[in-house]
C-alpha cells in the first residue's frame, strides 16, 4: 500500500539531520508556550522527548511504506495523552499543539532541502501531504492514550462512588474510613445526606444529573440517592429535579443515620405511592410513627422542638412541659396552671415566649398534632 512518505525526497534524511537538535528546541519551545500547554519540568522534558521521536521517525519513513508509528513509538505519544488526561487537559491542549508541531516540521523540512539543492512545487506539496499524514498518526495515538486514562479513571471513580455509597447505606464504619472515602471522590467532608429512592431505570439518569453532589448504589427493586447536603438536596431544589421521576426523599440526616434515612424513605414509598410529584418522608412522620416506625419519633421530635434547642436546660423542660399541657387542654390556660401549681401569669409568659420561638406552628392543627405526639413521647416512662 502507498504511504504519504513514499513520495519524499530520498535527500531529506540528508537534509535535516543536522538540523535536528535545534528543530527539536524550536518545536518543543513553540508547544511548551502554546495557550493551555502545562508547566514543569516533567512536562518539558515529555515534549522534548515526543518530538525528537516524532523526527527522527518521520526522517526514517521518507520513501518507505512502513506504517507510520510502529508499537514502541506509538506507545510514547499514548502515555503523552495520558499524561494529559491526568492533568485534566482536554484533546484540545494537545491537537494544538501537533498543529504547532506540524507547521514547523513543514518549515524545517522545506528550509533544510532548500539549502541542499533548488525545491519544486511538487516537493513542497509531496511533503505537507506527508507532514499532515503523519501529525495526523500522532493526534490518533495521543487521543487513544487521552481516552484510556479517561476510561480508566473513569472506572476507577465509579468505583469508589459505589464504595462511598455502600459505606453510608451499611452504617457503622469508622469516621476516617468514611472521609477518606469521600475525600476520593472529591467531597471536602461528609456531613448531613440525604437519600431518595428511584425506579432502577432512573440510576444513570440520577449519576448524570447531579454528578459530584450524590452517589448511587442500585439494588434489586430501586436505586438509591445519597445526596451530600447542599442547594441541590434542598426540598425546593429537589422537587424540580425529580418531578416526573416516581422519587422518595427520605429525611436529611447526620451520615451515621443514613441506613435509618433509607428506612424511613421505604417505609413513607408504603404508604404513598409516588408519582410525577416527588413524595417526602418530611411529610408522613407522624403517621409513620404511629404504625410503630420506631425511627420515625426522634426525627420527628428533633425537628419539632429545635427552634428551643438554644434554651438552657432548665428553661427548655418549663417550656416544654407548658406546651404539653397547653396542647392537652385545648389551650385552657386556667387548666394549664392548676396543673403545673403556677400563676396564671407565668403560663402566659412561658407561652409568649413558645410562640416567638415555634411561630405559626402553634396555630396549625397538624404541627400542633406534631407537637403532642413528640411531647407525649417524650415524656412516657423510660
Amino acid at each position: 500500500m502507498n504511504t504519504p512518505w513514499q513520495n519524499l525526497p530520498t535527500d531529506l534524511a540528508v537534509a535535516m539531520r543536522p538540523r535536528l537538535p535545534a528543530a527539536v528546541r524550536a518545536i518543543a519551545t513553540a508547544v511548551r508556550e502554546s495557550p493551555g500547554a502545562g508547566a514543569g519540568e516533567k512536562f518539558e522534558r515529555d515534549v522534548r522527548t515526543a518530538v525528537k521521536v516524532a523526527l527522527d521517525r518521520f526522517l526514517d519513513l521518507a520513501g518507505t511504506r512502513e506504517p507510520a508509528l510502529p508499537p514502541r513509538i506509538r506507545e510514547v505519544f499514548v502515555a503523552l495523552g495520558a499524561a494529559e488526561a491526568r492533568e485534566n487537559r482536554g484533546p484540545e491542549t494537545l491537537l494544538a499543539s501537533l498543529r504547532i508541531a506540524s507547521r514547523l516540521l513543514l518549515r524545517t523540512a522545506t528550509e533544510a532541502l532548500g539549502e541542499l539543492r533548488p525545491v519544486s512545487v511538487a516537493e513542497v506539496i509531496d511533503l505537507s501531504d506527508a507532514t499532515s499524514a503523519f501529525i495526523d498518526e500522532l493526534a490518533t495515538a495521543c487521543t487513544d492514550g487521552l481516552a484510556r486514562q479517561l476510561r480508566e479513571q473513569a472506572g476507577e471513580g465509579d468505583r469508589r462512588r459505589r464504595q462511598v455509597a455502600d459505606l453510608l447505606l451499611t452504617g457503622g464504619s469508622s469516621p476516617e474510613v468514611v472521609r477518606e472515602a469521600a475525600a476520593g471522590i472529591g467531597w471536602p467532608g461528609v456531613d448531613t445526606v440525604v437519600p431518595v429512592l428511584l425506579p432502577p431505570d432512573q440510576a444513570r439518569d440520577a449519576r448524570f444529573r447531579f454528578g459530584a453532589d450524590g452517589v448511587v448504589a442500585e439494588r434489586g427493586r430501586d436505586a438509591v440517592l445519597l445526596l451530600r447536603a447542599g442547594p441541590r438536596s434542598e426540598r425546593a431544589a429537589l422537587t424540580g429535579a425529580l418531578h416526573g421521576r416516581e422519587a422518595v426523599v427520605g429525611p436529611a440526616l447526620h451520615w451515621t443515620e443514613a441506613p435509618q434515612a433509607v428506612r424511613l424513605a421505604e417505609r413513607t414509598a408504603e404508604l404513598v405511592t409516588p408519582g410525577a410529584e416527588p413524595v417526602f418522608a418530611d411529610d408522613h412522620f407522624a403517621v409513620l410513627a404511629l404504625r410503630g416506625e420506631t425511627a420515625a419519633l426522634p426525627v420527628l421530635t428533633a425537628r419539632r422542638l429545635a427552634p428551643l434547642a438554644g434554651l438552657r436546660a432548665g428553661q427548655r423542660e418549663a417550656f416544654l412541659v407548658t406546651l404539653e399541657s397547653w396542647l392537652r387542654h385545648w389551650g385552657s390556660r386556667s387548666a394549664v396552671a392548676a396543673e403545673l401549681f403556677v400563676h396564671p401569669q407565668t403560663v402566659s409568659y412561658r407561652l409568649n415566649r413558645l410562640r416567638e420561638l415555634l411561630g405559626d406552628d402553634l396555630d396549625d392543627p397538624r404541627a400542633r398534632f406534631e407537637l403532642l405526639l413528640v411531647l407525649t413521647y417524650r415524656s412516657r416512662p423510660a
